[in-house]
């Protein structure tokens, strides 16, 4: 085998590439990317959210510390799901004689969306909320096999 970069085999670049990957600085520099996007600092206003599957069901959870039920919606379709939270905050200023002089609305709204790897049905979805914690349980729908004649 020749020392010839260009003669290299696809196995020689799979190993180059895996030491890449698994070397300090990037290892560090992908764990810093998945902690800002876990941190409440985070700018684009995102959740952390955790996917566990069981042989009948899928289980997601999000974190939202601080934020209420009516805060949180849900919509399923067959091939996904998606979490948004939105919180609307009003601002008011009077005057001593209690007129409102200024009037400020803001409204802040964070999406997270999660792919199933089979279609699901909406009917199979159960949610919670509590401390914090909305867990999110989907039933996988089994399908029906077919005998072959």
């Amino acid at each position: 085998m020749s020392n010839d970069p260009s003669k290299k085999g696809f196995g020689d670049l799979m190993h180059t590439m895996n030491e890449f990957f698994h070397e300090r600085p990037m290892r560090g520099m992908l764990q810093s990317i998945d902690e800002f996007f876990a941190s409440s600092a985070n700018p684009f206003g995102s959740f952390p959210i955790d996917i566990t599957e069981t042989d009948d069901h899928y289980i997601v959870t999000a974190e939202l510390p601080g934020v209420k039920k009516d805060q949180i919606h849900l919509d399923v379709f067959p091939q996904y799901m998606t979490i948004s939270v939105s919180d609307r905050e009003l601002f008011t200023e009077e005057n001593e004689k209690q007129q409102i002089i200024r009037r400020r609305q803001s409204m802040k709204k964070s999406t997270r969306t999660i792919p199933f790897p089979r279609p699901v049905k909406e009917k199979n979805v159960r949610a919670s909320h509590h401390d914090g914690l909305l867990t999110v349980e989907i039933k996988k729908d089994s399908g029906k096999r077919i005998s072959i004649d």
